[in-house]
């Protein structure tokens, strides 16, 4: 098997690698950059060179492994997509929405490159897209030549699969991204057992581990306490989240700790592509077992839309708990224009629920301490920090030690570390070149090939 990781960045980025394996020219996963801008955010599919992609292979929705799809689909229009029946419907989603992101910054900033690709782009990826069930696996055949390909519950997100490939005895293993644990939306990983060939393992908590004694319970009980703290206090609590799972799943939460009497009564709020997204899970709900979200829940709680007539510094007259796009108070989305109405108001809180890059909005509140001011660039406004700013350990992804130990536990001839940072890698390899000495462990140079 070769490998090369398109990612030209490295680290948490446009998540894509090229595999040859055999005849077979397979693609896994053909993400977007989040952090650039324009046509530098794609993987360098220019190392496909003149290899003509056989399959292509997405392991879920969130656009740092999805967002390119249409780009590569157009440029191998008779390659197959793979991917999990949930993601047929929620991809074309997600890419149609990028689209108004794109024609918004090429309006704004200038981004003469955008939009990437268009609605007639997507409904060409629609004719390629092939799902398959979890677990079940499904034989390719080429020129004599045959692969098969089994997809397993990642848990991290709906549709979310670890890859499978079995070729000539050999078994291949792409994590993809994972959580073991059960979320109130969906079941946590089922992947597959040892012995695993090569296995290519995410690493996006390597850098840091759970704080001693914490659990997700104990994690989703703080995070209620604060809630009910801000609300208390006559603020409101602003719980910015990634549109596809992290809303959803904080709904539920708020839902049941409602529902209990653990949480106080007051106004929710909700807004963003997530609601959106609620009406297609509530669909999956209906034709599977896969998810548990019924969206029946919204009139349940009584959510009320966001009223966009926000203003930097003026605080909100409807006090309550905002549930909004984006995770990472990313300029231009209503999480940051609510950040930059709240911030300098001490009864206000703002509750981070999962991952936040440091160089994001999100992530520089997190690292405020030394702080009093934020500047809030995209709205010209410096606010005073005055809110609370917490962070919860309610991540989609897995604890390094469960990833570590289910690495161990496959007995793999060669593991490849992928998605995940500098830090996070470097504790990864250490780690399992000590527990695994027979095994090789590779950190791969991006846009470099390597035979496995």
């Amino acid at each position: 098997m070769k490998i090369t990781d398109l990612n030209s960045g490295g680290g948490i980025g446009a998540n894509s690698h090229f595999v040859k394996i055999g005849t077979f020219n397979i693609l896994v996963d053909c993400g977007l950059h989040p952090k650039k801008i324009g046509k530098q955010a794609l993987p360098n599919y220019k190392l496909l060179g003149a290899d003509s992609l056989d399959l292509i292979i997405v392991t879920h929705c969130h656009l740092d492994h999805l967002g390119s799809l249409p780009v590569v689909a157009a440029l191998h229009p008779h390659a197959p997509i793979i991917t999990s029946i949930p993601n047929v419907s929620l991809a074309p989603r997600m890419l149609r929405n990028s689209i108004n992101v794109m024609n918004r910054q090429r309006e704004e900033h200038g981004i003469m490159d955008y939009p990437l690709f268009l609605h007639r782009d997507i409904s060409h990826v629609n004719k390629q897209l092939l799902s398959q069930r979890y677990s079940f696996g499904e034989i390719y055949h080429k020129d004599g030549d045959k692969i098969e390909i089994i997809l397993h519950p990642a848990g991290h997100v709906v549709g979310a699969a670890a890859i499978e490939l079995v070729y000539k005895q050999r078994r291949i293993v792409f994590s993809g991204d994972i959580l073991f644990e059960n979320q109130l939306t969906i079941s946590g990983a089922k992947l597959p057992k040892y012995p695993i060939d090569t296995l290519i393992l995410e690493t996006t908590r390597g850098a840091h581990t759970r704080a001693k004694g914490t659990s997700r319970s104990t994690e989703v009980d703080r995070f209620v306490n604060k809630m009910n703290e801000i609300i208390a206090r006559g603020g409101s609590c602003l719980i910015p989240v990634f549109a596809l799972g992290r809303m959803q799943e904080i709904l539920k939460i708020v839902y049941n700790a409602r529902n209990s009497g653990a949480l106080a009564h007051c106004p929710i709020v909700a807004a963003g592509l997530g609601m959106d997204i609620c009406n297609y899970f509530d669909k999956i709900r209906k034709r599977s077992n896969i998810i548990d979200f019924d969206v029946r829940i919204l009139d349940h709680m009584r959510v009320k839309d966001l009223e966009f007539n926000l203003r930097s510094g003026r605080d909100l007259s409807n006090k309550g708990i905002y549930i909004v796009s984006s995770g990472m108070l990313v300029q231009h989305t209503p999480s940051y224009k609510l950040a930059a109405a709240m911030l300098s108001h001490k009864h206000n809180g703002i509750c981070f629920v999962g991952y936040c890059d440091s160089d994001t909005p999100g992530g520089e509140l997190l690292n405020s301490k030394d702080m009093d001011y934020y500047y809030f660039d995209a709205l010209d406004y410096r606010a005073k920090i005055q809110a609370s700013i917490d962070q919860f350990d309610l991540s989609g992804h897995a604890d390094r030690e469960e990833i570590a130990n289910y690495a161990i536990e496959s007995s793999a001839r060669v593991v490849v570390l992928n998605h995940g940072e500098k830090l996070a890698r470097n504790w990864f390899k250490e780690y399992l070149e000590e527990k695994l000495p027979k095994t090789k462990v590779f950190d791969l140079v991006p846009s470099k090939e390597y035979e496995i």
